[in-house]
């Protein structure tokens, strides 16, 4: 990824130099064919089950493509199922997407045009019947990073899922690199062109950062009012909407926690290295978001990457401070910003196939090996929602995990 810095740090400027970033790898080894990718299995006993699913607020117009009346998005539900036997594993991106995200990306120094993005399964079966017996189940929504599609949250979605959660991936239009919606029909990413349209003007480059929060903060209280009407009949009463988190990386850390505050439903939240305030560096002090400045009297969580914690990210140091609930905030020793994205699984992958150099997979996602931060990363969100959600008194990963260091208070 260009700069995986921040929350907003300008993954918007940093799409709009992909195609030179691809270019300027062009180098590269090339390997007999495309590259294709594998995600690792999920961790828990269940199998997966996957729909996926349309929705339109008529109440809301677009607020990206203003000649549009309404808002429209894609969502991916993950549940527990019954038996998997005979569902096809899903794709984890469609074509439209796979193309979007060749096109327009995040990746540092990785030619994504070798890559066969649409090659890659996941673990979750389309349509899998839904295990009942052990429902209803509570609802984790998650939120992506600025630019970025759902399916690049899939590895820890899936395991969550596998864990006892139904998990609703959400994709914010035009602000994903694209988003496929049923018929074919792809809705690509309009932040470069927004970002070129406010830079140099600082100003103008917060108030699109406000706005793009602003716009997945709407988009998520309308998944939250929309989704008990919206759920397909094999799935309805299986949900427990009474027992609802919601987690994401970066902007999408971000949202839930923005979301948490603006709205009571959501119990729980958990920000993977995310900023909560309008700036373009993990750094910067000021331009705080209202979560910052008046807290959360509900649970969450903060994973950082290396470095970052209550000591130099300022605005989480003004969330902590002005939060009445629990809190817990967790540093992942060796990561970088992707590290909580499928980039730590995929990464290594393209680097070994093209020949890339070590410093490039480094910048990409750190130096901790995908072996150890993905387990650590799976279990710290499991353990969280566990605890938040169901009650579960289980001891957090923090204390077996050497990478995992807790926040000093």
């Amino acid at each position: 990824m260009l700069t995986r810095r921040t929350a907003l740090q300008s993954a918007v400027a940093a799409t709009a130099l992909s195609a030179v970033s691809a270019r300027t790898v062009s180098a590269a080894p090339r390997a007999a064919g495309p590259v294709r990718l594998t995600l690792p299995e999920p961790g828990g006993p269940y199998p997966v089950g996957t729909v996926a699913l349309r929705l339109v607020d008529t109440a809301r117009a677009d607020p990206w493509i203003t000649a549009q009346p309404y808002r429209e998005l894609m969502i991916s539900i993950r549940y527990p199922a019954r038996d998997a036997g005979g569902h096809p594993r899903a794709p984890q991106m469609l074509p439209g997407e796979a193309a979007g995200f060749t096109a327009v990306n995040n990746l540092d120094g990785v030619p994504a045009d070798q890559v066969d993005w649409a090659a890659t399964r996941t673990h979750a079966h389309e349509d899998a019947p839904i295990d009942r017996d052990r429902g209803p189940y509570p609802v984790v929504c998650y939120s992506p990073g600025t630019g970025d599609p759902r399916s690049l949250g899939t590895t820890l979605c899936d395991d969550l899922a596998s864990r006892g959660h139904v998990v609703v991936m959400l994709d914010h239009t035009y602000d994903a690199t694209a988003v496929q919606f049923p018929g074919g029909r792809v809705e690509r990413t309009v932040l470069p062109a927004e970002y070129d349209k406010a830079y140099p003007d600082k100003k103008r480059i917060r108030a699109l950062l406000k706005k793009t929060i602003d716009v997945r903060v709407a988009d998520t209280r309308f998944l939250l009012d929309e989704l008990p009407r919206a759920l397909p009949r094999a799935l309805r009463g299986a949900l427990d909407l009474d027992r609802i988190g919601m987690f994401g990386h970066s902007a999408g850390g971000f949202t839930a926690l923005q979301t948490m505050h603006d709205d009571r439903r959501i119990a729980a939240g958990a920000n993977l290295d995310g900023v909560v305030a309008y700036v373009q560096d993990d750094g910067d002090s000021g331009h705080l978001s209202t979560v910052a400045a008046e807290g959360l009297d509900r649970p969450f969580l903060l994973f950082g990457k290396d470095g970052n914690d209550l000591s130099t990210v300022p605005s989480w140091n003004s969330l902590w401070r002005h939060s009445r609930g629990p809190r817990e905030g967790l540093t992942l020793r060796g990561a970088e910003h992707a590290t909580f994205t499928d980039e730590e699984a995929m990464i290594p992958q393209i680097a070994r196939r093209l020949g890339l150099p070590r410093k490039t997979v480094v910048k990409n996602i750190g130096t901790i090996a995908p072996a150890r931060a993905i387990p650590v990363e799976r279990a710290c969100l499991a353990s969280f929602f566990d605890r938040r959600l169901r009650g579960g008194r289980a001891e957090g990963p923090s204390a077996h995990a050497p990478e995992v260091q807790p926040f000093a208070r």
